[in-house]
């Protein structure tokens, strides 16, 4: 007869696994593989993604019609209808379709009447790019499609492979050894006999191991033998990186898991004060974590998501899972021991303006109630209980943690944006940065209708020649905050070479322009140069063609698209093209005072002032940093 555990402690949950994880630290290792783009769902990148190539990569129609010139449909109204000949006037194309020169538009097929032997007539013009989706539309050469420790998405492998990424470098799953223990188990496939106990705890652990990124290899169950049990985690902590056994950890005269890790290695921990869940081990065997969890059903799970979930979370380059709370009104009485943190599955419903929280089957074994369940109501382990109608916390399934960590920036357009949006969470975990493209000006309606914490702007005042804070102090009459960003250099993108020569304002006029979109900064300082040197609109070609992008602009300029466009320095070294510089501006954001204090705030602000992002500025070029980071108070 076997003896029985005497050593079972009753250590504080989150004591065991600090204690767990800081033994692990110097042992658990990160490391990479390169795998298709194709079998990468779910999996976390090494590093930021690049697109190789443009989507479209070439100026596609977005109808099924006719491509036609333009010009040649210029007057057509009902009252004068014009007739277009097939290969003088236009080609037939379906959508997706090339639209090559001399063609510049496209006419849906429903406005056009057939008048037969491959003549159509319009009775309404066509303006230049109508229907037309520009080279860049979606995704441009050059340009950051994936940030570093970015978890892949179905759609996200849909844009790696337009983009021309074959191959993308992703951190390694770690490998988890899972072995049922138990001579009263037996396999699903068996037909059960009085005594057994069909074996499901390691199929569970090996679905949670996949959906938090490790690559599970369960094991058939292993009888209560101490020198089967010994061979097999001895092996496996060789093999794998990790090795869950499950069962045999309480203090039955049968439970030799204890005594067979202590022999292989270092137990750190054995017993923790949860319900259910107490006979948790927690080991080292041959440097690999080698975890002990109960065979109840509830506790199994219970202590996968306390204590295998955050050393994945290592080796996965993660944040350890943090449950998201709800405040609730429990609708029954529970009693618990002081002894014990305990997780009581319960139901979520509201009821009038009340959100209620019922109780479901309290039992190790109850399987069924993590089926049912909504969240844990979680009753600490100095806590005797609590009463019916007394408000508790319940941990949701559900995390929301990213989307309350998120700093909301709306305006204009850097690619500085998008290497802060890189750097945010690998230096600040749990920290992200969402950056939207609308301009200057939309980032500051952004502002007002309470949608944004920043705006990123570059509006030149044309009274005073300065920049931004002017803008601010009319239009908000909250209290507003301007925090300095960079100065960057616009100026003209022209192919490589200049082959037109193009040096001034005046030589534009003879060129395919391709403008901002109206309230981009980059268009208020481009019309504000049209005055300063007597220009219209109507002599520049192309005044109507807005891109919402600096980068958006140099794809179609580095295309056949269009032979000039105005922009920043960075945008056209990144697509190979000349630049002829036309002024600094200065490139910051405006920000209500309120938010000032938010957390991921100050970490954006840390994030401008640091050396890393003023090594990416010199990278890139065309920036100057003074001041960066700085808080002026409006």
């Amino acid at each position: 007869m076997g003896e029985r555990n005497l050593y079972l402690s009753n250590t504080p949950v989150e004591e065991a696994v600090s204690i767990y994880t800081d033994a692990l630290k110097d042992i658990i290792k990160v490391s990479y593989e390169t795998i298709p783009v194709t079998g990468a769902l779910n999996r976390t990148t090494k590093s930021a993604v690049y697109a190789k190539y443009s989507s479209p990569m070439f100026n596609a129609a977005a109808m099924d019609g006719i491509a036609v010139i333009s010009a040649h449909t210029d007057g057509a109204a009902e009252t004068n209808p014009i007739d277009l000949a097939i290969g003088e006037d236009y080609k037939i194309v379906d959508t997706g379709d090339p639209i090559d020169p001399p063609f510049d538009a496209v006419i849906m097929a429903e406005d056009l009447i057939d008048l037969g032997n491959g003549k159509v007539r319009i009775i309404a013009s066509a303006a230049p790019w109508e229907h037309i989706r520009p080279i860049g539309e979606d995704i441009i050469a050059g340009e950051m499609i994936l940030p570093s420790n970015h978890l892949i998405r179905p759609i996200d492998i849909g844009v790696l492979l337009s983009a021309g990424i074959l191959d993308v470098e992703v951190i390694r799953k770690p490998t988890v050894a899972i072995f049922p223990t138990g001579t009263e188990i037996i396999e699903p496939t068996e037909t059960p006999k009085a005594g057994d106990i069909i074996e499901s705890n390691s199929r569970m652990f090996e679905n949670m191991v996949a959906v938090e990124g490790g690559e599970a290899h369960r094991f058939p169950p292993v009888e209560d033998n101490y020198n089967k049990i010994k061979e097999k985690v001895e092996a496996a902590s060789q093999e794998y990186d990790m090795v869950i056994v499950n069962a045999g950890s309480s203090a039955g005269t049968e439970d030799y898991t204890v005594h067979v890790l202590r022999e292989l290695g270092t137990v750190l921990v054995h017993g923790v004060a949860i319900k259910p869940g107490k006979p948790v081990i927690l080991a080292i065997v041959n440097g690999k974590p080698v975890i002990g969890l109960p065979g109840y059903p509830v506790s199994a799970y219970i202590g996968f998501k306390n204590f295998v979930s955050p050393v994945l979370a290592m080796y996965l380059n993660r944040e350890a899972e943090k449950k998201d709370t709800i405040d609730a009104i429990i609708s029954r009485r529970i009693v618990s021991s002081l002894k014990h943190k305990e997780y009581v599955r319960v139901k979520i419903g509201r009821v009038g303006e009340k959100i209620v929280a019922a109780p479901l089957a309290r039992g190790a074994g109850a399987a069924m109630s993590l089926v049912r369940a909504d969240g844990f109501c979680v009753i600490e382990q100095s806590s005797e209980g609590v009463e019916s109608g007394e408000l508790v916390k319940v941990e949701l399934y559900r995390s929301l943690e990213e989307i309350e960590h998120t700093l909301v920036s709306v305006g204009s357009h850097d690619l500085i944006m998008d290497i802060v949006s890189d750097m945010m969470p690998n230096i600040y975990k749990n920290m992200y940065l969402s950056s939207t493209h609308v301009g200057s000006m939309g980032g500051l309606m952004a502002l007002m209708r309470g949608e944004a914490h920043i705006a990123p702007i570059h509006l030149l005042d044309e009274e005073t020649g300065e920049y931004n804070i002017s803008y601010i102090k009319r239009m908000f009459k909250e209290k507003m905050a301007l925090i300095r960003g960079v100065g960057r250099v616009q100026g003209f993108l022209v192919k490589k070479g200049n082959p037109l020569g193009i040096r001034s304002f005046d030589d534009i006029k003879k060129c395919r322009y391709v403008n901002r979109q109206r309230g981009a900064g980059t268009r208020i300082l481009f019309d504000y140069k049209l005055k300063e040197n007597n220009m219209n609109p109507d002599e520049i070609n192309g005044y109507g063609l807005e891109m919402t992008t600096h980068m958006a602009v140099a794809a179609l300029v580095q295309s056949e698209s269009a032979d000039v466009g105005m922009g920043i320095q960075s945008a056209a070294k990144v697509m190979g093209l000349d630049f002829i510089p036309v002024g600094l501006e200065q490139y910051d954001f405006a920000i209500p005072q309120k938010y000032l204090e938010l957390d991921y705030i100050k970490a954006f602000i840390s994030i401008l002032k640091s050396d890393a992002f003023k090594e990416k500025l010199e990278e890139l070029g065309g920036y100057t940093h003074d001041n960066i980071g700085d808080v002026i108070c409006l």
